[in-house]
């Protein structure tokens, strides 16, 4: 599907949940120094508007990042230092944000030089506007199928990995098959940590993805989820990331970040492992 576009979106509370997860999981995996391999499934464009036209109307970011930016000086664990200090880099001033960083942006400000970063990105101009972003030999932007594309590239030559997929999920039939890849992923790699996002909606077409995932062989399932204490009518009433091989005490450091967002997201945060280690 070519015509989801995620500058609508960008900077909301589900933005602010996978991205704090993401960097996370890079942070604790580069205390060790071996490189990792990073694959962004659904990279998307580099870094969004947040005063264009596409982001003010649906003005999704005013009560994610931007809510969160507000109450930054509350956000007591050190482990968002790095997603406020990319923040900051983006932007001037201690006023409003104007820019917000999509994840090939999370993944590339924290790549050392033994670390490589393939995006994946079929629509067109979101592909060219990423082409462009990445003038770094260390991030390769292939306009391909990102599931696809994915188990195409592994096992990567580095000996460890961290995998985002994170489809808009508009056609349903991309819950089964985020499951499908998942599952033959692991197979491949199954040393490497993946951060799988989705949205939690009123029908409950995610616990199809949950369903498939805790029924297969993927062990070591992590799943963080966030819900809007006043869920719109429409739309998403939380959002959810599945973590496979989560590094040690990860779910503990992330239930402490969200729990510190709550307040300015207007969320609650749940962690429980769906399938424990095996």
């Amino acid at each position: 599907m070519l015509s989801y576009l995620h500058a609508f979106h960008a900077g909301n509370f589900a933005d602010v949940q996978k991205h704090a997860s993401l960097t996370l999981a890079l942070s604790m995996m580069q205390v060790k120094p071996s490189g990792i391999a990073c694959f962004d499934t659904h990279a998307g464009s580099a870094v969004y508007d947040l005063s264009g036209e596409r982001a003010r109307k649906t003005g999704e970011a005013d009560a994610g990042v931007q809510a969160l930016w507000r109450s930054r000086g509350r956000l007591a664990s050190p482990d968002w230092a790095r997603l406020l200090d990319v923040l900051a880099g983006l932007n001037s001033g201690e006023g409003r944000l104007e820019r917000y960083p999509g994840s090939p942006v999370w993944f590339r400000q924290a790549l050392r030089p033994a670390d490589t970063l393939t995006a994946f990105e079929l629509h067109p101009a979101e592909h060219d506007q990423l082409s462009g972003w990445a003038a770094d030999q260390r991030v390769r932007v292939l306009r391909q199928d990102g599931l696809a594309g994915l188990l195409k590239q592994l096992p990567p030559r580095q000996p460890r990995l961290l995998v985002l997929i994170d489809p808009s999920y508009e056609i349903k039939s991309e819950y089964s098959d985020v499951a499908a890849t998942l599952e033959k992923a692991w197979q491949k790699c199954r040393h490497g940590v993946f951060l799988v996002w989705y949205p939690i909606l009123p029908g409950g077409l995610q616990e199809a993805l949950k369903d498939a995932v805790e029924a297969g062989s993927v062990a070591k399932v992590l799943c963080s989820e966030v819900c809007l204490r006043q869920p719109p009518e429409r739309g998403m009433a939380g959002s959810g990331v599945l973590v496979v091989n989560p590094p040690w005490g990860f779910g503990e450091r992330l239930a402490t970040m969200m729990e510190a967002a709550a307040e300015p997201l207007g969320t609650d945060h749940t962690v429980r492992w769906l399938v424990p280690e095996a």
